[in-house]
């Protein structure tokens, strides 16, 4: 399975290509045509030729092309979602979940194209004001490799709903199931309005970040890569949507059912191998119903079997890479000799099954402090942080004292949740469950964890501007003095 890079609307070979190797067992699963920034440059203008033809495209037109995606999307859930599996390591559930949301994600922003609407602005003069919804333009998106057809669908579909044009980057360790969807994107619009070229983020992502011929940025990624996308944005001065990092604090109060809590926590921290920006990394329990909850979650942990994301026994996957291994194994030392006490995992399998792949035991350290590193990065792995509190005053203050602000779960039953939960300064906030997202909810992060919504009518706004449209129905009389 090879795919070439698609530039207004004709494929195009390279003599670069990436290979795609499956994380579980080591093997090529296909490759992609690796682009460069003349190619990068190259499907900008593509984008650009067509913008402001499709921004003056009919609603109706998008509508059809929208739900066409998604019909082809929804015959082949089971391929993709193999593949998907294959190239991620990801469970073929979760692999599966996934495209059926993103069905549901191009379903509902082909219901909105012709929703989108400005309003009519009072005035005491005898003037005409009202405002309308534009489209930037062109658009650029930069794909990550955890969910990367859902998380990719949401802003590319959002983007072609409101009018504008395309171009993305899929990532480079997981491109196979982004540039097999790419192809219906391509199919069912018209050339130049959907371009896809695959690369190295410091050419190809590079230049779409940079070049003053994109209007706006979507980016999912990093700390440290959104940092420059956002200055290049700004150099440019063009709006920028990024989603960074989490550490999501899930909190557990003493009223809470310690079993529903504990397979919630487990649940949100274990599946894709916590490879989730929501993932819920930081369990912080009251000292009354900790030792219930924390004998569920370790149950849970030693519970499920790892192996191929393929295998429909697997209930847990690798990680993406070698690296990601490596860092997993690095965070268990730190956090031991930090004073943590490890109370299950902590290692590579020992699984001769295993060795070919990049696996990690599903891992549960207590007696964290909220200060130490495990507490307090981004791990993006399968390793719990187990921190207790006496009050739910400390539960609050600790959950917040993070750079990351992404998401947090809240469990308990009673009646004033919703009065914690809006002390909890988290983009998302779940109640007795763990963070999820849905097409119709927005999701994005406050402080580090980035900038803007996008997501549910809140996405329309992260790509359309509002313009002001005055009518003066006056005579000019003698004009200004």
């Amino acid at each position: 399975m090879h795919y070439p890079l698609s530039i207004g609307g004709r494929q195009r070979s390279v003599d670069r290509r990436i290979d795609v190797e499956n994380p579980a067992t080591g093997e090529i699963v296909g490759s992609v045509g690796s682009g460069n920034r003349k190619d990068a440059v190259q499907a900008i203008e593509a984008a650009r030729d067509v913008a402001r033809t499709w921004q003056q495209s009919d609603p109706h037109e998008r509508e059809r092309a929208l739900h066409a995606v998604a019909d082809r999307i929804e015959n082949d859930v089971e391929e993709i979602a193999r593949l998907l599996s294959r190239e991620t390591g990801k469970c073929l559930g979760t692999a599966e979940d996934e495209i059926r949301e993103t069905v549901s994600q191009f379903r509902f922003y082909a219901g909105v194209t012709d929703k989108i609407r400005g309003s009519t602005i009072p005035t005491p003069t005898d003037r005409f004001n009202y405002t309308r919804r534009a489209p930037y333009g062109v658009t650029a998106h930069i794909v990550p490799w955890n969910y990367p057809v859902l998380i990719g669908s949401r802003s590319i579909a959002t983007a072609l709903a409101t009018g504008n044009t395309v171009v993305t980057k899929p990532p480079g360790s997981a491109p196979l199931s982004t540039m097999w969807y790419g192809e219906y994107l391509v199919d069912e619009f018209p050339d130049g309005v959907v371009n896809i070229v695959p690369g190295p983020g410091n050419e190809v992502g590079a230049e779409l970040t940079e070049n003053g011929d994109v209007d706006a940025i979507s980016f999912t990624g990093s700390n440290r890569i959104g940092q420059r996308v956002i200055e290049s944005a700004a150099k440019n001065i063009v709006p920028a949507d990024v989603e960074l990092g989490g550490k999501s604090p899930a909190i557990v109060l003493p009223d809470a059912d310690p079993t529903e809590a504990g397979v919630g926590i487990a649940t949100g921290i274990f599946s894709n191998t916590g490879q989730n920006c929501v993932a819920t990394s930081r369990l912080i329990v009251h000292e009354e119903i900790k030792q219930a909850v924390v004998e569920e979650i370790v149950r849970q942990a030693e519970s499920i079997e790892l192996g191929p994301g393929t295998d429909p026994s697997t209930g847990m996957g690798p990680v993406i890479s070698a690296s990601a291994q490596k860092d997993m194994q690095a965070y268990v030392e730190m956090a031991k000799e930090s004073g943590a006490t490890l109370l299950t995992g902590g290692t590579i399998p020992n699984d001769p099954d295993l060795s070919d792949g990049h696996f990690f035991q599903p891992t549960v350290f207590d007696d964290v402090e909220p200060d130490d590193r495990i507490a307090n990065e981004e791990i993006f792995g399968p390793i719990l942080s187990v921190i207790s509190v006496s009050t739910v005053e400390d539960a609050i203050t600790v959950a917040n004292d993070s750079r990351y602000a992404l998401a947090a779960s809240l469990w308990t039953e009673r009646l004033e949740a919703t009065t914690i939960a809006d002390r909890l300064d988290h983009g998302v906030v779940a109640v007795n469950s763990f963070p999820v997202t849905m097409p119709q909810s927005p999701f994005g992060g406050n402080k580090e964890s980035g900038i803007g919504r996008e997501g549910g009518l809140e996405g329309v706004r992260a790509f359309t501007t509002v313009d002001s449209v005055i009518v003066d129905h006056s005579e000019m009389g003698t004009g200004y003095r």
